[in-house]
């Protein structure tokens, strides 16, 4: 009896362990491979469990181990940054029972120094217990004093400036080993527009001892208000591999130092504030002789460059022209060239100038004051005044006078006629004569206006090349009401094309001329507002503008100049009567 019951106590033990998983579906255990961790240090963190699965003849080609569970590792993401899964299992069946191993490996970055917890994960009805990791914000005793594995280095071109000068922000990362991934921040401000100065560049650099490569970034900063401008901090957050092929996280940050903005200088006697390093004023196209005939078609282009200027914030050429003289302006090109220095404005208008009077013609200078930020003066830039002289053209009548009569040649005379001659005249010229002179006159009117009708309605489905669908008076002021309702930058672009459409007897150049054109003060100060709206963020955004009161106000306008005699006429003539006289 006592052989029976000794043999039961040792059968049910290893009964037991031949039958394992029966009480438990699953396992699970956690295991981290630190628990202290360093700034810029990865915590490993290794999560094993096994559990119960169901293979069989069918599913046994098409098993995928992501069909497996996971645990709930989201749940760390308080206190770390999953910054990389790994999973690997195995498959074993004992007496039946097929079972899956599956280790999972996490890389986990801190967010935060200070006691961080790993929480209970669950994997299927087994749960493991919290750890606890300790992140000390510093480096490890045995590498203090060695090198930094990425720090930013912040430069600018000066150390202030005035609003709306440009100020040249160079932003370096500098880093070690293999970088995998990184965000480096763009700088902003809501008082200022930054450009970006062209694509970044890499290099390598020695600092300390240790080489690094290094990433930089140039951008041009404009102020728009005085005052001090002062930047948030640039940041990094990237992850790198070291020679040993550990992974890494790389964090930093760096903050500008404040910069003053200086107001626009008092002296400065200039309608547009241009503070520049340099700013060139140039024309080019009229001929080097001073001598030029009537009717003579001569081009003229103007071009401003300015080092440290967006092209949007050079002014329009503004100058008056002689009445002589006849221009035909083209749309002004505006262009902007980002350099590892800064930006470069360019401001191109060409004209077409016809001389229509024979004499002296003078050309006005054009002076253009801006700022020089170099020496911190105010300079001017100029454009000498031009002048020709006129000769008329061949065949081509001085005056358009009577011709004056000769002294010496006498006039002539008309002999008296005889009393029977005069009784003839007057018997022919008797009511009837005039009865048929009038008619045939009315006749002749008639058929000539007939004639006149019958050819405008044979060529009133030509178009010319005037009255293309895009160059039509009614195209230019259509395009014009949409970009003045969207506020866009083109808007007063538009506005100079449409102008000269709407008036081509004018010399119509730039917003100077469109306005005294206009003649409605409502049309310029609104379009000077949406100016300062565009270049000044401090004036309000975009969405803001209200384009309505432009609309109507250049509504009213377009009605009371087409109801003007003058503006019937579509086109002016190239030439005028007194140069095609002979």
């Amino acid at each position: 009896m006592v052989n029976r019951l000794v043999f039961a106590f040792i059968l049910i033990p290893v009964l037991w362990a031949l039958v394992p998983g029966v009480t438990a579906a699953g396992t699970l255990s956690v295991e981290p491979d630190r628990e202290r961790l360093y700034q810029g240090e990865v915590l490993t963190l290794t999560v094993k469990g096994s559990t119960e699965i169901e293979i069989n003849l069918g599913n046994m080609i098409e098993f995928d181990g992501s069909s497996l569970p996971t645990p709930d590792i989201e749940k760390v993401e308080d206190d770390f940054e999953i910054l990389e899964r790994k999973q690997r299992y195995s498959i074993q069946t004992i007496n039946n029972q097929t079972k899956a191993r599956v280790t999972w490996t996490y890389q986990l970055a801190p967010r935060r120094s200070g006691q961080l917890t790993i929480p209970a994960l669950q994997f299927r009805d087994a749960t493991s217990m919290p750890i606890t990791i300790e992140m000390i914000d510093g480096r490890p005793p045995e590498q203090t004093g060695s090198a930094r594995d990425s720090f930013i280095e912040l430069s600018t071109d000066t150390d202030r400036v005035y609003v709306q000068e440009q100020l040249v922000l160079s932003v370096k990362l500098f880093f070690k080993g293999n970088l995998i991934r990184g965000e480096l921040s763009e700088p902003s401000h809501p008082d200022a527009i930054i450009e970006s100065l062209g694509r970044q560049i890499q290099y390598t650099r020695f600092r300390d001892g240790e080489r690094y490569r290094v990433v930089e970034r140039r951008y041009g900063v404009f102020p728009q208000q005085p005052g001090e401008l002062r930047l948030p901090p640039i940041r990094f957050e990237g992850q790198a591999r070291d020679p040993s092929g550990r992974l890494k996280v790389l964090r930093g940050s760096k903050q500008l130092f404040t910069v003053p903005v200086k107001d626009v200088p008092a002296s400065f006697t200039g309608k547009t504030w241009l503070p520049a390093k340099e700013l060139t004023l140039s024309e080019s196209g009229l001929p080097g002789d001073a001598d030029i005939s009537t009717g003579q078609n001569l081009s003229r282009s103007l071009e401003l460059v300015a080092a440290g200027l967006p092209a949007e914030a050079l002014p329009p050429f503004t100058y008056e022209l002689p009445d002589g003289i006849r221009a035909y302006p083209e749309s002004p090109e505006r262009k902007t060239v980002p350099t590892q220095q800064g930006l470069t404005g360019r401001l191109t208008q060409t004209a077409a100038l016809v001389p229509v009077t024979a004499g002296e013609l003078t050309l006005p200078a054009i002076r253009i004051p801006w700022w020089d930020t170099t020496t911190d003066s105010e300079k001017v830039a100029v454009i000498p005044a031009r002048k020709f002289q006129v000769q008329a053209m061949p065949g081509q009548p001085a005056s358009t006078g009577s011709p004056a009569k000769n002294a010496d040649q006498p006039a002539p005379t008309t002999p008296p006629s005889a009393p029977e001659e005069n009784a003839l005249q007057s018997e022919s010229t008797g009511p009837w004569f005039w009865q048929t002179v009038a008619l045939v006159l009315l006749a002749a009117w008639l058929i000539t206006g007939f004639g006149l009708w019958y050819s405008r309605r044979q060529h009133t489905g030509v178009r010319t090349p005037a009255q293309k669908p895009g160059n039509t008076e009614k195209a230019l002021f259509s395009t014009l009401c949409e970009s003045a309702m969207a506020g866009a930058p083109e808007t007063p672009d538009h506005l100079i094309r449409w102008v000269q459409q709407l008036e081509p007897q004018r010399s119509i150049l730039s917003l100077e001329d469109a306005y005294r054109a206009l003649g409605n003060d409502l049309v310029d100060r609104r379009i000077r507002e949406l100016q300062a709206r565009i270049y000044s963020p401090q004036a309000g955004a975009a969405e803001s503008w209200q384009g309505k009161p432009l609309v109507d106000a250049l509504t009213r306008c377009r009605e009371r100049l087409k109801s003007e005699p003058g503006a019937r006429n579509p086109l002016p003539p190239l030439y005028p009567d007194e140069l095609s006289a002979r």
